[in-house]
């Protein structure tokens, strides 16, 4: 049987629904060509239900979609803070935590706000917006330019899961995110950072595959280094 990977959701209220639902319909092509079987995690699940979904999984994917609020990591508002939702804040959370602590080292994938989302389950903080990053470049491409704009360079850390993966020590991504890293959480590696110093991939050392990624890789999917994650993360899901 394939792999069954569960890929969480936006909120059918997002204010950039149609584009996060063409991400999402991306996200779920790849995972199907990569060999896995695709299962979209619903909000609104009670905590034992979610614990009785997640405990199915072989592997988990955390999508891209709008900002986590900032009371989260302990910030306060930020005018260009955008998309908050309670609820996805929750369940990804949740998940993300579940998944950074599985014995069994399910496969975890995280995607733009995937990466985010990990950082902040385990203790880290964000940039609001990543005006707040000293010598920050511009990483938000979108609208303007397409989803497979690729903008800038990201450094692969060596003796990396991602760089085992991609087999690349640099690479040029696309960039569709206002808000980054801040400070890495305990237990994570930084595996790539952007030119300017921000982060561009975290992993949790020692695992299969755990791995999370700021840029997005589905929108993307005719390039061989970005279907090699894809591949690796169904790899090790079906493991």
């Amino acid at each position: 049987m394939p792999p069954l990977t569960g890929i969480t959701i936006h909120p059918a209220t997002a204010p950039d629904r149609d584009v996060l639902d063409t991400l999402l319909d991306s996200i779920v092509q790849c995972v199907e060509r990569a060999g896995g079987l695709p299962l979209l995690i619903p909000l609104g699940l009670s905590e034992p239900t979610l614990r009785a979904l997640y405990a199915r999984l072989d592997g988990l994917l955390l999508s891209g979609g709008g900002d986590l609020d900032p009371a989260r990591y302990h910030a306060g508002p930020h005018p260009a803070v955008g998309g908050v939702d309670v609820e996805r804040d929750r369940v990804e959370l949740i998940l993300a935590q579940w998944a950074a602590a599985d014995t069994e080292d399910k496969a975890l994938f995280g995607i733009c706000r995937g990466t985010q989302v990990l950082n902040v389950a385990l203790g880290g903080t964000l940039y609001r917006d990543i005006g707040e990053h000293p010598g920050a470049q511009k990483h938000t491409f979108y609208p303007g330019l397409p989803f497979d704009y690729r903008s800038h360079e990201v450094k692969v850390e060596e003796d990396t899961v991602l760089a085992h993966t991609l087999g690349l020590p640099v690479l040029t991504v696309n960039s569709l995110h206002h808000q980054a890293v801040r400070h890495v959480a305990p237990g994570l590696r930084v595996a790539a950072r952007a030119p300017d110093g921000l982060v561009e991939a975290l992993e949790i050392p020692g695992r299969l595959f755990a791995v999370a990624v700021q840029w997005h890789p589905e929108s993307l999917p005719d390039a061989p280094e970005m279907r090699r994650l894809f591949e690796a993360f169904v790899q090790a899901a079906s493991r």
